[in-house]
């Protein structure tokens, strides 16, 4: 967990295996009535979520915050598009990088640093299916290994 992170509530685990993540960057989130409830209660999805610049703003789309059980009338809809807040360098920054040819903004995990809710977004170029597979490869090879000095000592 890298330093200042505080509690992790949700983690997208698929995007380090679709993505060769290069740079990552911290972003506020705006949240509406009831979302912050549903976060704290960790009834959050990244699964299939992205983020996009439109308009010299960075949004995040199909990520899943369920309704809060007590919030009535006054719940959000669960998959809205929800905006972040980022420095407006680090958007100029993005803006130039998604433009270029297999580069996209992917959500990495959420989680709560002083009481407020944080987004890391990491910015990835896609995976081929070779990539994937040789991936696994290293992953498997690297368990088996530890597994194999664990047993020797």
């Amino acid at each position: 967990m890298p330093k200042g992170q505080g509690n992790v509530i949700a983690q997208n685990r698929k995007a380090n295996h679709d993505f060769f993540i290069e740079e990552t960057y911290e972003a506020g989130i705006v949240l509406q009535g009831t979302e912050i409830k549903s976060i704290r209660d960790r009834r959050v999805n990244l699964k299939d979520s992205f983020a996009r610049v439109d308009r010299g703003e960075v949004f995040l789309h199909n990520m899943h915050i369920s309704t809060y059980e007590q919030g009535n009338r006054f719940n959000h809809d669960p998959v809205r598009t929800r905006k972040l807040l980022l420095h407006r360098k680090e958007i100029d920054k993005l803006v130039g990088k998604t433009q270029q040819e297999g580069y996209s903004l992917v959500p990495l995990k959420m989680y709560i640093k002083n009481g407020v809710a944080k987004v890391l977004i990491g910015l990835g170029k896609g995976k081929k299916k070779y990539d994937k597979r040789e991936t696994l490869k290293r992953k498997q090879a690297k368990r088996d290994m530890e597994r194999a000095m664990k047993n020797q000592y």
